[in-house]
């Protein structure tokens, strides 16, 4: 099974957890990437690309403060959740479009905005993406990400990107902020990385079953978590309850880019 088949395998029938989902409904980094947009009073007059939407909870928070927002996934039954959605919130200015992150079905210089958020990690080439965003966006336009973020410390890497393969096959990589600065900064992108690492919480029992994790991979991420050394667990919030883990916390970043 290829990525991009993964990923439609998996959230095709995960997307009705996606809508419900407390961490893509909302939160600081969801606040922050808003804020950085520039876009906090009135409705600005142009176009926004909301890249690997999801549930469309990225689009929902920008969708009062411009004029028409585009809505792109891979996979069928995350654009229905979010035709859905839109429709009980009231929103009608957002156009939901089936399409691949690697090759944006738009014409160049389309859009004023260029958003994802806590996708990135299942593109199969990050390369290609920037690119693809930087070719859709107006000259003077804003690309802003939200997205786990790797350490830049090597063991850290691997126990994060372990983990994460674990609960979900659809996982290709996170990435480091050095990583996508020389990634952005390669598709013609200024980058800039904005605020502090944002700790999203999960719940261990609604974070597996969110994805459908299988009860043998479910398994060893029990044992990964629960026998992973303090320093580890302090760094992933992984919190036990009598050796058993219940939560844990995952890093993610906001990065804002201007086209050079």
């Amino acid at each position: 099974m290829s990525v991009k088949e993964a990923v439609r395998d998996q959230f095709g029938r995960a997307a009705p957890g996606y809508t419900t989902s407390a961490v893509h409904r909302g939160g600081p980094d969801l606040d922050a990437m808003v804020t950085a947009s520039g876009l906090t009073t009135g409705v600005h007059p142009g176009r926004l690309l909301d890249v690997g939407t999801g549930a469309g909870h990225t689009a929902f928070a920008f969708a009062p403060r411009i004029r028409a927002v585009e809505a792109l996934d891979l996979t069928q039954q995350m654009l229905d959740e979010v035709d859905r959605n839109a429709g009980e919130r009231g929103h009608d200015n957002i156009h939901c479009r089936l399409g691949d992150a690697e090759a944006l079905p738009y014409e160049d210089a389309s859009f004023d905005f260029v958003t994802s958020r806590l996708c990135a990690h299942h593109f199969e080439d990050v390369p290609a993406f920037a690119r693809e965003a930087a070719r859709v966006l107006k000259p003077g336009g804003c690309f802003l990400l939200v997205d786990s973020l790797a350490s830049e410390d090597a063991s850290s890497d691997t126990f994060f990107n372990t983990f994460e393969l674990l609960r979900d096959p659809s996982h290709v990589r996170n990435y480091s902020r050095s990583n996508w600065a020389q990634m952005l900064d390669a598709a013609g992108f200024r980058s800039e990385t904005l605020g502090e690492t944002f700790m999203l919480h999960q719940d261990f029992e609604a974070w597996v079953e969110r994805i459908g994790t299988p009860p043998t991979a479910i398994a060893h991420l029990r044992f990964l978590f629960e026998t992973a050394g303090e320093s580890r667990q302090r760094e992933f919030d992984i919190v036990l309850e009598a050796g058993k883990v219940v939560a844990l916390s995952v890093p993610c970043g906001l990065i804002r880019a201007a086209l050079r």
